[in-house]
């Protein structure tokens, strides 16, 4: 079995077999002392939430090892075979049931085989790190800080050997044996070089180890981005770099694109892109995509976080709660620090504080990042918008700390705007009129639905803008939000709507006859309406139902009935008449001299007020009153 690559590869050739060196040498026993035993178990059983952990943490001892190296060459006068190549390389052998970890770091002499492989929790990468503060110097990419990473190997070998030739000139080779249970043994096993190569003799039922594809696929989830080659099988695999740590001008677009879609496993090209660096709370590297596709709308159902946390290019979580808000989860890319203080299996962060303090920082930025585009290319933020605007509007209701600036994001149409065309809240509020004090919208199913509204007509005749809801979710937005600086956003569904008087064409009915028809109405639609008066509403339509401020918009009402069919929502409307109408003139006339026709004419009229409120339930009245009033009008 070769377990590992050839010299070509930059790795000298074993001579000898595994076994041979295993049985041909004499080796000193060690037994663990009870704790350990205790404390090994726990890593093995219950210390990770995933075994295949276990290839993230030596890739990164192996990291590590190699940059101990170089700082030992910068400082040290002589270190062994210093030609070596510093990479890492991964051998598998389903034959043999092995996976096998190599590198051309420090190495470990006979002592720091016992100290560091002997003792758990005894970590060789922080004694050094602290050696080296000390010293005046500190070796950058350092990551394991616990000394348990190691005993991870157990959770899927039986049997694990440690071949190691130390970087010091007079350096032994040697091989560390153990099982994980009862002890270990260190003996000589000639043959070595510099650095050190870890045999997994697989468990039984964890022999995908020893597969490629398998192996492959664990580097490029948690360690791709490690600073050195990573070789399996003599084929380097890890060919895309960590970008988020390199200066932006050194930086293609190619190589954005390449990166964004291997973090993000994507297939389309990144619509925006957001790079930076950060010094406080902690330092932070971050570079995050907006994707050009959403998912979600296209129905593959809510997706899951894309931005995964990063230490030291080394992955510590895909999806991590909390380090963005929810409504950003179609964000994609890495944010890494060197400084998370993380849990002893670095699987997880420690400082929630210090997590709320990274999601604002973060979002901050990636929402500054959407107003600059927007301003700098409106029609690309609005092709943008209409895909992912389910999000942004999430945020408003959801994202208390960030809703202001999220409310510069949205978009809408307007009865001001042409067709398709989109305008923000702040585009509204520099054409409202002087002294409007409100920002009024309207919700409906479509545009053509809306610009036939008879509650637009008044509006529209004192060229006051009303901004289009179309979506469902439109009105727990503007519910969420209530103003947008310092204008209060307003249905004009509503009743207690104020607004300026306006000079309409025709005569009006006189103010007697108008307040006896209002009389009977009342008498006539009963506890159906809570009042019924004359107004300034109506231009060309007759009547208009005007909801309570609490009352759902028809959008709504439609949904809680789609998700309870028992739904009932009873609404009583105020109805407001139009004095000058032809309609509303004939119907006073014949509330005089034709009570039951005029009786007929004014329930029609009101469920018609319904209808355009969205409001009417049961239409069976109202089509056999449609066909009584057509009898008498064709005699």
């Amino acid at each position: 079995m070769a377990i590992f690559p050839a010299r070509a590869a930059g790795l000298a050739a074993d001579p000898n077999s595994t076994n041979a060196i295993m049985t041909d040498i004499p080796k000193e026993k060690h037994v663990f002392q009870a704790e350990i035993r205790q404390l090994l178990d726990l890593v093995v059983h219950s210390l990770y939430t995933d075994k295949e952990i276990f290839l993230r943490e030596l890739i990164s001892n192996a990291s590590d090892a190699m940059e101990k190296l170089r700082h030992l060459e910068a400082t040290e006068k002589a270190v062994h075979d210093p030609g070596l190549p510093l990479e890492i390389h991964l051998t598998t052998d389903e034959d043999g049931k092995t996976l096998t970890i190599a590198d051309h770091g420090v190495g470990m002499t006979r002592e720091e085989l016992v100290a560091h492989l002997g003792t758990i929790a005894h970590s060789g990468t922080k004694a050094f790190l602290q050696a080296a503060k000390e010293s005046g110097g500190s070796p950058a990419g350092l990551i394991g800080q616990f000394g348990v990473g190691f005993y991870s190997a157990f959770m899927v070998a039986e049997r694990v050997e440690v071949f190691t030739r130390s970087w010091r000139p007079d350096g032994e080779e040697l091989v560390w044996t153990s099982d994980g249970e009862g002890g270990y043994e260190v003996g000589e096993a000639p043959g070595q070089t510099r650095g050190v190569k870890v045999v997994l003799h697989l468990k039984e039922d964890q022999l995908e180890y020893a597969k490629e594809y398998r192996v492959k696929q664990l580097v490029e989830t948690y360690s791709n981005f490690v600073g050195f080659p990573i070789f399996l099988n003599g084929k380097r695999i890890n060919e895309v770099e960590a970008l988020w740590l390199k200066n932006k001008a050194d930086i293609t677009e190619e190589q954005y694109k390449a990166f964004y879609q291997f973090a993000g496993k994507a297939f389309d090209d990144p619509a925006y892109r957001l790079h930076f660096s950060a010094d406080a709370p902690i330092t932070i590297n971050a570079l995050v995509f907006a994707p050009s596709e959403n998912p979600e709308r296209m129905g593959f159902g809510k997706v899951d976080g894309g931005v995964a946390l990063y230490c030291k290019k080394v992955l510590i979580d895909a999806d991590p709660k909390g380090l963005l808000p929810e409504w950003l989860r179609f964000m994609k890319g890495v944010v890494d620090s060197a400084d998370l203080p993380l849990n002893i299996s670095r699987e997880t962060m420690q400082d929630s504080a210090l997590v709320r303090k990274l999601n604002s920082v973060i979002s901050k930025r990636i929402i500054r990042m959407f107003e600059k585009e927007s301003a700098d290319d409106p029609e690309k933020f609005r092709g943008f918008y209409r895909k992912f605007e389910r999000f942004f509007k999430e945020g408003v209701v959801t994202d208390h700390a960030n809703r202001d600036a999220l409310a510069k994001l949205l978009r809408y149409e307007s009865s001001l705007t042409d067709p398709g065309a989109l305008c923000g809240l702040a585009d509204y509020v520099s054409r409202a009129k002087e002294g409007q004090e409100e920002i009024y919208w309207l919700g409906g199913p479509n545009r053509e639905a809306l610009d036939s509204s008879p509650y637009l007509e008044a509006f529209r005749a004192r060229g006051l803008e009303v901004l289009y809801f179309m979506d469902v979710v439109d009105e727990y937005v503007a519910d969420s939000l209530r103003e947008f600086e310092g204008k209060k956003l307003v249905s004009i569904r509503h009743a207690g709507v104020e607004m300026a008087d306006h000079e309409a064409e025709g005569e009006a009915l006189d103010a007697a006859r108008t307040e006896a028809l209002c009389a009977f109405l009342k008498d006539e639609l009963g506890d159906k309406v809570t009042t019924v008066a004359s107004g300034k509403r109506l231009v060309d339509s007759p009547v208009i139902a005007l909801v309570p401020t609490d009352a759902m918009s028809p959008q709504m009402r439609q949904m809680m009935k789609a998700m309870d069919e028992n739904f009932k929502d009873e609404v009583k409307v105020e109805l407001e008449i139009n004095p000058r109408h032809p309609l509303v003139k004939k119907l006073a006339a014949a509330s005089e001299s034709d009570p039951d026709l005029a009786k007929l004419v004014a329930r029609q009229v009101f469920d018609n007020a319904l209808i355009s409120a969205g409001l009417l339930e049961d239409a069976r009245d109202t089509i056999t009153r449609m066909n009584q009033l057509m009898e008498r009008a064709l005699g």
